[in-house]
């Protein structure tokens, strides 16, 4: 199947993938009086003594903002908001379908940091959380950083820390299958330093592990490097303790592990063979990842993750944003935390009691997945 062609029949055929309804009728006068004037006032009053009433007498309370200015969408690049707006739509669906919260797709056609954020602040109260998506790196770290500190609700680029949670959770499991046990022994490679490559990095080092050498299209991010942006040099702080400097096959010399969120076909025989006995690869570019699966069995990789649903162990956002969010909201968090990423991450392995090669991680359509995200995020927000 060409799902492109039959993706553009779907949405042209619906007019777009959502659409608002009603929770109340209004067939009568008191429904009318009811839902509007004069009884609406009754709501508006109360919020007005106590904010915080907004939750529980809206729609706000329980819906979710899919954000993007359309620069950094899928393997796609930077499309603009307009051509954003069915990736957005779709995200909108999953959060409504995998945990139950309504969500607004919204474009903003600018790309300037400063026009973002004052934008999303604005619209703020209108929301109980922000899903920051499809935005370029490293624009997407300061746009993140300063509405974390600026409102009071919850504020995730899923695209960094969705794919990151995800990660952890298979990478968990993928160790337990090649019987590695020791974190501080496990030697990780990180293909990519955009959002996703930063993200991942930064969460596997706050699980504990500390042997992570991080790459771009230029090779090593080492010190001796001079072309560094500040968010590569802040890498430095948390990966590289070696100083290793060269290239991409100088790095994967004698890795546990190789992480991709890069570009396609970049692996070769060589570069798996100079890996240790074994190894573990998640090839995670889309449409098509580092290695195909077919060479990465042929040259001995022990596990293999991709961003693919027609392979084993698709690593799929899915599995980590609604239940983050659900659980975000339902316990009244002013913002996610690492605590409560470390927590889904470790929720999401477990999901697997036997993992395999070929399954280190749910499917997006296994059973409880974001209920049981949610209750572990929520139990962190608690404490």
């Amino acid at each position: 199947m060409n799902y492109q062609k039959e993706s553009i029949k779907l949405h042209k055929a619906k007019g777009g993938k959502l659409e608002i309804r009603s929770k109340v009728s209004v067939n009568n006068k008191t429904d009318l009086a009811l839902a509007y004037s004069p009884g609406v006032a009754g709501p508006c009053l109360e919020i007005e003594k106590d904010a915080s009433k907004y939750k529980t007498l809206t729609s706000a309370g329980r819906t979710v903002a899919v954000i993007s200015d359309g620069s950094a969408v899928l393997g796609l690049g930077n499309i603009g908001a307009k051509a954003s707006m069915p990736v957005m739509e779709g995200k909108s669906v999953l959060m409504n379908k995998f945990a139950g919260l309504s969500s607004v797709p919204i474009v903003l056609d600018t790309q300037d940091t400063d026009q973002i954020v004052h934008t999303i602040k604005n619209i703020a109260p209108s929301f109980a959380a922000i899903n920051l998506e499809d935005i370029a790196a490293p624009r997407c770290f300061e746009i993140e950083e300063r509405l974390k500190k600026e409102l009071d609700i919850p504020v995730m680029h899923d695209d960094q820390h969705g794919t990151a949670i995800v990660v952890l959770a298979g990478l968990i499991n993928a160790l337990k299958v090649t019987k590695r046990t020791d974190k501080d022994d496990v030697r990780i490679v990180i293909n990519g330093a955009g959002a996703a490559g930063v993200a991942i990095a930064r969460l596997l080092r706050e699980y504990g592990f500390t042997k992570l050498v991080v790459c771009d299209s230029q090779g090593i991010i080492s010190k001796k490097r001079k072309d560094l942006n500040p968010t590569k040099q802040l890498l430095l702080e948390i990966s590289n303790e070696q100083s290793m400097h060269g290239s991409l096959i100088d790095a994967l010399n004698d890795a546990d592990v190789f992480i991709g969120v890069s570009k396609a076909d970049i692996l070769t025989k060589e570069s798996i063979w100079v890996m240790r006995d074994n190894p573990i690869v998640f090839a995670l570019a889309n449409p098509n990842p580092e290695i195909a699966p077919d060479k990465a069995k042929d040259w001995g990789v022990a596990v293999l993750a991709t961003g693919r649903s027609d392979v084993p162990n698709q690593v799929n956002n899915v599995l980590a944003f609604p239940g983050i969010f659900r659980g975000a909201i339902d316990s009244g968090a002013r913002e996610i935390t690492e605590q409560m990423k470390l927590a889904a991450a470790e929720a999401l392995a477990k999901m697997v009691k036997q993992p395999t090669a070929g399954r280190i991680i749910p499917g997006p359509f296994t059973k409880g997945v974001a209920e049981t995200i949610a209750k572990q995020v929520a139990k962190y927000a608690n404490k």
